[in-house]
Parts: C-alpha cells; structure tokens; sequence
C-alpha cells in the first residue's frame, strides 16, 4: 500500500530532456524529504539530488548541477525531476526514496522500483 511509482524515463539523444516522476500513495508525500537516485550494471548508487519537506534542493551529484532540478508538488502528492542537456553518462536507473528522518536523503527508507533512461544517439 505504501508506493512510490517512477515514470517518465525512456531514450533521448545527447543533449535531450526528460522529466522523471515519483507519485507516491498510501502515505503523505510532504511529510518526506524526496531523493533521486540512480545505478547503472556494476556501478555503485548514486545520490543526484534531494529536496526536503520545506522544498530545499540539495545537489547529490557534481556531474548533474546546472542540469538537473527537482522539485516537488505536495497537492499531488508527487516530486519530480527534470533533466536538461542529458548526457551518455546519465544512463541509469533512476529511483526515487522518502527519507522520514533527514532533510538531505541521508536516510531513505521507502524506494521505488525504478525508470529506464537511456541517452544515446
């Protein structure tokens, strides 16, 4: 009954944009600090960015400042994160987790099942 569901990635050529999703039901979306997280096949998680239950960004990652922002809409219970310019390097699985503890996603308890992106020409 507690979910976050991911939607909105798919494949964009280098330099395209994509606005990823985390709706959650079965809990109260603002009462949580919201993280972006990604991994790809054989490499570590990855913070990319945060935003608190007050709506303050954090970035989790150095390679995506100035090209990826969250943000967050407590009315429909949803976060977002869009993502501009798009790099290879983005290649990922992207997750979204409610942190109930820290207002820098320090400590994510609830996770998603995750969404695709692909950036390839």
């Amino acid at each position: 009954q507690l979910q976050l569901v991911e939607s909105g990635g798919g494949l964009v050529q280098p330099g395209g944009s994509l606005r990823l999703s985390c709706a959650a039901s079965g809990f109260t979306l603002g009462h949580y600090s919201i993280g972006w997280f990604r991994r790809a096949p054989g490499k570590e998680r990855e913070g990319v960015s945060c935003i608190s239950r007050s709506g303050g960004s954090t970035n989790l990652a150095d390679s995506v400042k100035g090209r990826f922002t969250i943000s967050r809409d407590d009315a429909k219970n949803t976060v977002y994160l869009q993502m501009n310019d798009l790099e290879p390097g983005d290649t990922d699985v992207y997750y979204c987790a409610a942190d109930p503890y820290t207002s820098y996603c320090r400590a994510p308890s609830y996770w998603g099942q995750g969404t695709q992106v692909t950036v390839s020409s």
